[in-house]
């Protein structure tokens, strides 16, 4: 059901839009479940923007913003069982602070391991791939779509992490004199060449 809802909806959005709407899924999916809280939600959309703090003790390297970031993330409950999964991170930062640093330089931060918390992380089989995502967004937020595509993938299946394109022949089978197929144009995006080609394979 998930999988005929996914690529029923996918056909209708703009690309840039296809992984928030996957994003919402596998979110509610979990929501629903009782793995994750719509606080735990909150958190990823919000991160640190309510937190008031400037003793940055990282401010040589880390934004006022990513340490606002971090202390919300360091205070959070995750899951329904409200495990305080980062409460130590400022502390463990401190004490390891060169490694932390390099991590948070990394070209690819969300593909090399965590300091401190990998094992953590990767053993939590039900949310840990969501916890994963909330450090990479608090930390290096320009890497966070490529982090949800991680969690995506972790949560929904890996052909939710590639591209659909749906051929016309497909649709054609959906469709019926009362029931068109409407197509949203864009910049770069027309498909007359290819109804053309197959009206004419349908002659």
């Amino acid at each position: 059901m998930n999988r005929k809802v996914y690529r029923y909806i996918n056909r209708g959005l703009f690309e840039r839009d296809k992984i928030t709407f996957k994003l919402l899924m596998a979110s509610k999916i979990l929501i629903k479940a009782g793995t994750l809280t719509s606080a735990d939600i909150g958190l990823l959309l919000k991160a640190g923007g309510g937190i008031d703090d400037r003793n940055n003790p990282f401010a040589s390297w880390m934004a006022q913003k990513n340490w606002l970031n971090l202390k919300a993330l360091s205070k959070h409950k995750f899951g329904n069982d409200h495990s305080m999964f980062f409460k130590e991170l400022p502390d463990r930062i401190n004490r390891n602070e060169q490694v932390w640093k390099k991590w948070v330089d990394e070209a690819e931060p969300e593909n090399i391991p965590v300091p401190d918390y990998e094992e953590k992380i990767s053993s939590d089989q039900t949310i840990g791939h969501f916890i994963h995502l909330c450090l990479v967004r608090s930390i290096r937020e320009d890497r966070t779509l490529l982090a949800c595509q991680q969690f995506i993938s972790a949560t929904l299946g890996d052909e939710y992490g590639t591209p659909i394109t749906d051929q016309i022949a497909d649709l054609y089978e959906e469709t019926k004199p009362d029931r068109p197929v409407l197509y949203l144009l864009s910049k770069g995006a027309d498909p007359t060449s290819s109804i053309d080609e197959f009206a004419k394979k349908k002659k």
